[in-house]
């Protein structure tokens, strides 16, 4: 496959670079007109049950960071970290003021948090392209105050899971394991490391790709920072053709906002998003932590696994909290 270069980026161009990506990266008609699920089409059931198969060892790998008050969110656009406050607790009980008969008591909770506080997939109302959404719909006509009434998360309940690559980038071709904020993976960077690791991290249509590049990583260890919205390693602009050319269902990262950050143009903000959800209708994954599982990799060669990867189903939403588990 043949791959735009990150040479013939024109920094300066922002605008000119996302229309003509868009143009060779669209999928708008694909599926019709009334789609969707832009590319969980390539997510079959032979797709699922071929990914069933690829558990072996019983080996189950949780990919979610926590959601508590201790996250990355800095505020930026009223995100926030999630505040979990008790409704009913034991010293309530202990009491006897729940109104409970014959002893029994129980304890509840609420959470509020912006539904990508953390771990989290991006759906297809989230980005916009020049005022139009996935599938060439005015983006007004979309999403309203009542929510995203065509393409919201809860469309894609049940649909992604299925076979899981991880694309191990932090270790393939960084420096102990991480990449450095700023660092643009390009598509040769990724086909080098689905060649380092084997056959197991073959990419191609309907499967479900992880990428971690070790910024989590380096988080944990030295705090958060500006983890939230600041300089991050992650995928060049110029990967929009790889994403549209594997025919991949969906994509996930360990850093905040997927590509490169900064990104790479003088005065732009996340351009490939601006093709990778409105025209290809590519779900993007935010936040997972992918150290165990990567360790798991590393050690006994396998890069394939079982993913199941269902966002929360909040009706109307353009992007949800998910929980996912690899099972290798």
């Amino acid at each position: 496959m043949t791959y735009f270069s990150p040479e013939a980026l024109d920094p300066k161009d922002p605008e000119g670079a996302v229309a003509a990506a868009a143009k060779r990266c669209s999928n708008w008609g694909r599926w019709g007109a009334g789609d969707v699920l832009g590319t969980l089409n390539f997510l079959d059931d032979d797709h699922r049950r071929a990914g069933a198969a690829l558990v072996r060892r019983g080996a189950s790998f949780s990919l979610a960071q926590s959601f508590d008050m201790n996250g990355p969110q800095r505020g930026w656009r009223r995100r926030t970290n999630p505040v979990h406050t008790m409704l009913d607790t034991g010293v309530d009980a202990e009491r006897g003021n729940q109104g409970f008969p014959h002893g029994i008591g129980g304890a509840d909770d609420v959470i509020f948090m912006p539904l990508q506080a953390s771990t989290q997939w991006d759906g297809l109302g989230h980005i916009f392209d020049h005022g139009f959404a996935y599938n060439g719909r005015r983006a007004g006509d979309v999403v309203t105050s009542a929510g995203d009434g065509v393409t919201g998360i809860e469309t894609t309940a049940g649909l992604i899971a299925g076979r899981g690559v991880l694309l191990d980038v932090g270790r393939a071709i960084g420096s102990d394991g991480e990449l450095p904020d700023g660092f643009a993976i390009t598509a040769a960077h990724l086909d080098a490391t689905i060649a380092a690791q084997g056959d197991t991290a073959r990419v191609g249509r309907g499967d479900l790709v992880l990428v971690r590049t070790g910024q989590l990583s380096r988080a944990r260890r030295d705090g958060w920072g500006e983890y939230a919205g600041g300089a991050a390693p992650g995928l060049s602009f110029t990967t929009a053709e790889w994403l549209y050319g594997t025919e991949i269902a969906a994509i996930a990262t360990d850093t905040w906002g997927f590509e490169v950050r900064p990104n790479e143009f003088e005065n732009a903000f996340q351009p490939l998003h601006q093709v990778a959800i409105p025209h290809i209708g590519l779900f993007l994954g935010e936040m997972w932590d992918l150290d165990a599982l990567a360790a798991d990799c590393a050690a006994d060669g396998v890069y394939e696994f079982w993913l199941t990867a269902a966002p929360l189903p909040v009706t109307g939403a353009v992007g949800a909290p998910v929980a996912p588990i690899a099972v290798k």
